[in-house]
């Protein structure tokens, strides 16, 4: 079993950063794909970014290409979201998720609001 616990969200300007943290129980972290995605009121939950086991690979959303940066840290256990240029259509909940043999894990998420 694995819990993803996310952190760093907050109220945030146009323009301006914020960068979300996950951190993830479990021995077999540097496995697994690690994705973060996020859910506005009203919406569906959309893919934001994901990452694979080593890092090699990113995939991001054409909305946040260029602006935003996932990146992972294996020895800690945690994958991380930097998010620049934030607009207010990035307001949402960000949740991390993976998926293992064991099954699809969520986080509680992390409110992140950007005012105009």
């Amino acid at each position: 079993q694995v819990q993803l616990v996310e952190s760093g969200g907050g109220l945030v300007q146009a323009g301006g950063s914020l960068r979300l943290s996950c951190i993830a129980s479990g021995r077999a972290f540097s496995f697994y794909f690690m994705g973060w995605f996020r859910q506005a009121p009203g919406k569906e939950r959309d893919l934001v970014a994901c990452i694979n086991g080593r890092a090699s690979s990113t995939y991001y959303a054409d909305s946040v290409k260029g602006r935003f940066t996932i990146s992972r840290d294996n020895a800690k256990n945690t994958v991380y979201l930097q998010m620049n240029n934030l607009k207010p259509e990035d307001t949402a909940v960000y949740y991390c998720n993976t998926v293992t043999p064991d099954g699809n894990y969520w986080g509680q998420g992390t409110q992140v609001t950007v005012s105009s």
